[in-house]
């Protein structure tokens, strides 16, 4: 299943080098950055260490590329699911739209195809190695199901008197990202190595229902918007080094 592979030491450094970059854009964005706004991590940096994580990507396939082409279709459609997600971003920071429900909903779109592109890696997984669907997939992916009914109606539907449109298509949503965390559970145990990857599947879930509350059902955190970003961004993490675990064994 998994493959081993020697990276060259300019491959190692640059690896490690865009890790240190995210680590520093991040977690050092909110140790040094000033309170506005209940944040303190700052625009730039946050779309900065997304901007790091989607070169990862496509540098670890482009290694898996030239190394071992086995594992290739599995690294290029993670890359595209972090380059979806850095469109998401970029969205959520109201960059490229000025409506703000306009650039909700287009965010949303563009995560919902990100995860689509992880499902379908992780699909192509199954298939390559040939792992049986087990009950303890389906269970995996029922208990995640469930989990995105649960938390779509307590932070988005609950106390609402009438849903909206854009409540609505979050359930959907909210199903799919659930579908990725149960799908990488389902994986990981029967690949041990892949617990990483719906660790920070669930991560990502927990970081929407977050911002969900936020946007939906005014809930109120003390620095809200950092603690979606400190969830999301290593969740983002372990998914995309998902391909290194796969090239490493």
């Amino acid at each position: 299943m998994f493959i081993s592979i020697e990276l060259t030491l300019f491959q190692q450094l640059w690896l490690f080098g865009l890790l240190i970059l995210w680590a520093v854009l991040l977690f050092g964005g909110f140790l040094l950055g000033p309170t506005r706004e209940n944040r303190r991590i700052s625009r730039p940096a946050r779309l900065g260490s997304s901007v790091a994580l989607t070169v990862v990507g496509w540098s670890l396939f482009w290694i898996t590329l030239t190394a071992n082409k086995e594992h290739a279709p599995y690294a290029l459609l993670m890359a595209l699911g972090i380059t979806f997600g850095l469109l998401g971003d970029l969205f959520f920071a109201d960059t490229l739209l000025r409506s703000r429900s306009k650039s909700v909903m287009a965010g949303m779109a563009a995560f919902a195809v990100g995860h689509l592109f992880y499902i379908a890696g992780m699909l192509w997984l199954k298939w390559h190695w040939q792992l049986e669907t087990t009950t303890l997939l389906w269970a995996a992916l029922l208990i995640s199901w469930l989990m995105g009914v649960v938390g779509w109606y307590g932070v988005v539907r609950r106390g609402q008197k009438q849903a909206t449109v854009l409540q609505w298509v979050a359930l959907p949503y909210a199903l799919l990202l659930a579908t990725t965390v149960g799908l990488a559970a389902g994986i990981a145990l029967q690949v041990g190595g892949f617990w990483l990857l719906a660790a920070g599947a669930l991560l990502f879930f927990v970081s929407d229902l977050i911002l969900a509350g936020s946007l939906f059902n005014d809930l109120q955190l003390p620095l809200l918007h950092d603690v979606v970003w400190l969830t999301y961004g290593p969740g983002q993490m372990l998914i995309i080094f998902s391909v290194a675990a796969v090239l490493h064994g």
